[in-house]
Parts: C-alpha cells; structure tokens; sequence
C-alpha cells in the first residue's frame, strides 16, 4: 500500500460577514451546554495550570505577567480536545470523553509512515506556539526588570510602577511589544490547528491559511481577535475563575470559525486513514 501525504490542494478561503464572530461566540455556548463537564474540564484544568503558575511565580511579578500572557499563547493547542467535540456535535456524534482522549492519544493513527513530517505537524504547531510563548515570557521580564524604577515583585508594584507610572512609558512599551509578538501569532493560529485536526495538511499549509483568513477578513478577524483578549482579561482578572467558562466556550466557538473561514471540502479528512484497530476507534 503507497505512504498516503498530505493534499497538496490549497484550502479555500471563505468571505464572512463582520458580526460573524459574535455567531460563533453563542454556537461556542451552545456546544458547552451539549458536551457538559468534558467541555467545562477543559477550563477547569487550564485554570489549575494557571493557579499553578501564580503560585510558583506570586512573589516574581515581574515573571507573572509574562508567564500568564504567554500561557495563553499556547491556547489554540489545549483547546484541541474542545475542537474535537465541536466536530462531533457537528456529526451528531457522541460528543465525550471517549472523544478527547482519541484526539490525544490515538491521532497518529490517521499515519502510516512514522517517519514523514506531517506525522508531527501537531506536534511541531505545539512547539512553535510554545518557544513563541517562552520567548514573550523571557521578552517581558526583560523589560520590566531592567526598565522598572524599582524591583516588580507584586501585583501592586505593577500597577503602581508600570501601569500606572507618569515618569516612564514602560506599560506603553510593554503593550506594544507584546502587540507585535501576538498579532502574527494571532494570524497564524486562528484556524491551523482546528484544520491540521480535522484535514490531512501540512503544518506550513495550515499557517498559510490561516495568514490567509486574516488578510482576506481583516475587520471580522479584528473583531475576533479583540474578542477573544477581552474575554481572556475577564477571565484573568476574576481571579482566574472566569476562565472556567471562557476557556470551554472560546475554543468551541474557534471551531465554528474554522467552518465558517475555511473550505476543506475537496481535501481528505484525517480520520479516513486511521488505522482500524485503534484503540478509541477512528480520530
């Protein structure tokens, strides 16, 4: 049997209107309500993580505040499970756990040969999205240890000697910094990891449409990328808690906006090559 590879047909990039987003948001609850705790873990784990990082890094803010944005950098990949039970609803399938844990575990399946690299495309997106994050982490803390006028070791330092300081212009700095590092990000992860799930592409090709989606919809993906940083503060500054339901409820709505962005039609689904004795059954 020949080494199945990926399509080397483009996707097809669709036009959508400008409150196209706000869609999305209410199809995302909708999904939440039907796939209940499995989709609500999702927030709940990242949360945890969260926690996690606020506890190792309380007395370090200026380590926090970069290590939290950049937490979300990596976002689009957590979510993989929630796109996943998107998909499933989309099929009147059983959106559950059984569901999330083949997306994790059992993906590679839909590869025969180990060794090409659209077998890692998921992978190398992780890893890409993940050196992004750590080199804003290390950018951030750069810029606040060395331009603060006094060490940033809590929440209240940084509002008083960053956010709200009158002699420097470091918040403007730090703003603008971290803008440029996420608008790229922005534009190459919006609909690539949904896609590399759910098509058999490569990684390069998934970036490019999702560059692509950007340029072809600038204000309705505007609108979207300042929805999701709105929905993400909220959430950060209840204490994390409001994660719990953004988290769930922003990934399954990035599902419906790769449906709605993007048309795979003509190219070959992932699941089609996976292989028949998988343990959780085709991805």
């Amino acid at each position: 049997m020949p080494t199945p590879t990926p399509s080397n047909s483009a996707p097809r990039i669709k036009t959508i209107g400008m409150m196209q987003p706000l869609i999305w948001l209410v199809q995302g609850l909708r999904d939440v309500v039907r796939s209940g705790w499995v989709s609500v873990f999702h927030g709940l784990a990242l949360t945890i993580a969260g926690i996690i990082i606020i506890a190792i890094a309380r007395h370090r803010f200026w380590l926090l505040a970069g290590a939290l944005s950049g937490f979300m950098v990596i976002a689009p990949v957590l979510a993989t499970g929630l796109y996943a039970l998107s998909r499933a609803i989309e099929r009147r399938e059983k959106a559950n756990l059984s569901v999330v844990l083949k997306t994790w575990l059992n993906w590679q399946h839909s590869h025969f040969n180990k060794w090409d690299s659209d077998y890692w495309c998921m992978v190398q997106f992780g890893l890409l999205l993940g050196a992004a994050a750590t080199g804003w982490v290390l950018t951030s803390a750069a810029l606040i240890t060395l331009l603060a006028p006094v060490p940033i070791n809590s929440p209240l330092d940084f509002v008083h000697h960053v956010v709200l300081a009158s002699d420097n212009w470091l918040f403007e700095i730090w703003l603008a910094v971290g803008g440029v590092m996420a608008a790229p990000l922005f534009a190459s992860s919006v609909v690539a990891m949904p896609l590399l799930l759910d098509r058999r592409v490569t990684l390069m090709q998934a970036i490019l449409t999702s560059w692509q989606t950007v340029l072809e919809n600038p204000a309705p993906m505007a609108l979207w990328a300042a929805i999701i940083m709105v929905f993400t503060m909220l959430g950060l500054g209840s204490l994390l808690l409001g994660l719990i339901p953004v988290i769930p409820m922003l990934g399954h709505a990035s599902w419906h906006a790769y449906r709605d962005l993007v048309d795979v039609s003509h190219i070959e689904a992932r699941e089609a090559l996976s292989a028949p004795d998988s343990q959780f059954g085709n991805l």
